[in-house]
């Protein structure tokens, strides 16, 4: 079974959560490995868990999540991603299948800029990248609420996730599953 790694920062628990839902979404169909970013892992500003960095060297599939603060991922994260720079140089993931998610303070709070941060970190890694395939707005589910077809973007609502984002966080676990599955 193909292993899925979901790399992620939260400060709130709400990013968690998303990072959860897209666990239940690959259940069955990959291992899953969660790898949430904590402040022991950041050492004088860098981020130092090798562990999490091999997880992903054996993993098929990797899921980026964080929080969108002030137009990007989070400090926390951007310094997961400048620790990978030796497995940039060694491409050593390359064609792993990669994916994104983060949520907002607002509707349009820029995550857009994360999910793109994301997808230029996979591209960098040679990595191949992941979409939602639902058409914002079309779903009769209420997937893919705020139509970002990069990845999962969401934001609260009266102080909450809504139950179409964690529904599109488990969609792509299992799309994500799915192609992990189709490359080994």
């Amino acid at each position: 079974m193909p292993l899925l790694a979901i790399v992620y920062f939260s400060i709130s628990g709400t990013t968690e959560k998303l990072a959860h839902a897209l666990a239940r979404g690959a259940d069955g169909m990959a291992d899953v490995a969660l790898c949430r970013i904590t402040g022991n892992d950041i050492v004088s500003g860098r981020f130092q868990n090798e562990r999490f960095l091999e997880t992903i060297d054996g993993a098929s599939a990797v899921a980026f999540g964080s929080p969108t603060y002030m137009g990007g991922p989070a400090a926390q994260f951007k310094a997961f991603a400048d620790a990978s720079s030796d497995r940039w140089s060694q491409q050593a993931w390359v064609n792993k299948i990669a994916a994104g998610f983060t949520t907002g303070a607002c509707a349009s709070g820029d995550q857009l800029h994360t999910l793109t941060y994301f997808s230029i970190l996979a591209a960098q890694h040679g990595m191949l990248w992941c979409g939602l395939d639902i058409p914002g707005g079309e779903d009769l589910s209420g997937r893919n609420r705020l139509g970002s077809q990069l990845g999962l973007a969401t934001h609260l609502v009266d102080a909450s996730l809504p139950q179409s984002d964690l529904s599109t966080a488990e969609y792509l676990g299992r799309r994500l599953a799915r192609m992990a599955g189709r490359s080994g």
